[in-house]
């Protein structure tokens, strides 16, 4: 299948409408045939639902490719050859990918490599190890360029082809420092976002990414993870979609190996070296969709209490619930990523600035001397920490202990 180009604006349109996800999207396809047909439909189901729906107009979805195009980027539609078939296989699959870089790396074998942004010297040191095998082996490596075990498996599979998968939009890189990452690794490999152009990541928009990391892969691989971590809700996003977990042992001492360890009690793979991730692969490599056969899954131990839809879609008929992922807890690992120590002291005094009471961000920005730009990234950290608290009217407040 390939769309046509008015076809590719329709698919943009509906997809960017207000209230419609991945399913919602597939259900009003199947329903009028076309996107054409379901846009039109979308004000009357909007009027039949109580609710207004805003629709993504011509003009917005025009800019949007336009946009892209001058970034050299663009739009891969589900069904057409350069989709990756695993991401394909899962029911919340994007209908559309912004894509930057080299497709072909779209459509090899690929594995997650996903922990903890304060990373230990010695986990960023067996990512890199793992990650340059693993490419060697002819595996492409999947992460979300996040800092820590993130940034150790790109930089260590710059060579081999690493895919980046982004939570904002393909121009909104977080973190920013990680930019000039991003252009390094689009030599070999690649970066995707099911997001708006424009669009800053947002705490919910995290979790869905995650489910993009692990449905473009055969195997997840959590190196080092808090308990109750972002790594953790990839592995979990794996494990419903039929795909390997792996987790690496860590000591019970230390809080970054909870999570790991945690996997391997309910089921995961241990992964101590390489051969035990390609071993585990390999025979799901023998036929062309080898990889919708699903490995034994690991043990269901219960979803978290705090939950939260990853995305507001219509209350249609035949649309399941969009998918939930546990909030996750604050990662309280001590370890300290080499080149983050500025970005530990702004969290400390952020953190320092903040009480009870609320307080607006400009306000936040003069008590604490640095630019708004900066608190800005420092805030979304800690907003997916769960270490502070937005309230309406955007002021902001420390999480109560």
């Amino acid at each position: 299948m390939v769309l046509t180009d008015r076809q590719r604006l329709d698919w943009l349109r509906l997809i960017r409408s207000e209230s419609v996800g991945p399913r919602t999207f597939r259900s009003l396809m199947n329903r009028f045939g076309g996107a054409a047909a379901a846009l039109d439909a979308l004000p009357d189901l909007g009027r039949q639902a109580g609710r207004a729906i805003r629709i993504c107009t011509m003009a917005e979805a025009e800019r949007e490719m336009e946009t892209l195009r001058r970034l050299g980027g663009r739009m891969i539609a589900l069904g057409e050859a350069q989709y990756p078939r695993p991401l394909q296989a899962i029911d919340s699959a994007p209908p559309l990918l912004a894509l930057l870089g080299q497709a072909p790396v779209l459509l090899r074998p690929c594995v997650a490599l996903v922990g903890s942004r304060n990373a230990s010297a010695a986990g960023m040191k067996f990512t890199a190890r793992l990650a340059r095998d693993l490419g060697e082996a002819g595996f492409a490596i999947v992460s979300g360029l996040a800092r820590g075990i993130d940034t150790a498996a790109h930089e260590a599979s710059l060579a081999t082809g690493t895919i980046a998968v982004l939570a904002g939009g393909l121009d909104e890189v977080y973190p920013p420092q990680n930019l000039p990452l991003l252009h390094r690794l689009l030599e070999q490999g690649a970066a995707i976002s099911e997001m708006p152009l424009g669009l800053a990541p947002r705490g919910r928009d995290f979790p869905r990414r995650n489910r993009l990391v692990s449905g473009l892969s055969l195997g997840t691989v959590v190196v080092e993870a808090a308990r109750k971590s972002g790594s953790l809700i990839t592995a979990r996003f794996a494990n419903e979609q039929g795909r390997l977990v792996f987790a690496v042992p860590g000591s019970p001492l230390d809080p970054r190996a909870e999570g790991g360890n945690h996997l391997i009690r309910e089921g995961a793979t241990l992964c101590a070296d390489a051969s035990h991730v390609i071993e585990a692969l390999t025979p799901l490599l023998d036929g062309d969709e080898g990889f919708l056969s699903p490995p034994p899954s690991m043990r269901d131990s219960g979803a978290d209490p705090m939950t939260e839809a990853l995305w507001d879609e219509l209350d249609l008929p035949g649309i399941e619930a969009a998918p939930s992922a546990a909030i996750p807890e604050p990662d309280h690992s001590g370890g300290v990523i080499a080149g983050a120590a500025e970005v530990v002291d702004d969290r400390r005094l952020i953190l320092q600035l903040l009480g009870g009471a609320p307080i607006s961000v400009d306000d936040l920005v003069r008590a604490s001397g640095r630019s708004a730009r900066e608190i800005s990234q420092t805030l979304l950290d800690l907003e997916l920490d769960q270490l502070i608290r937005r309230h309406p009217g955007g002021t902001l407040s420390r999480t109560e202990a």
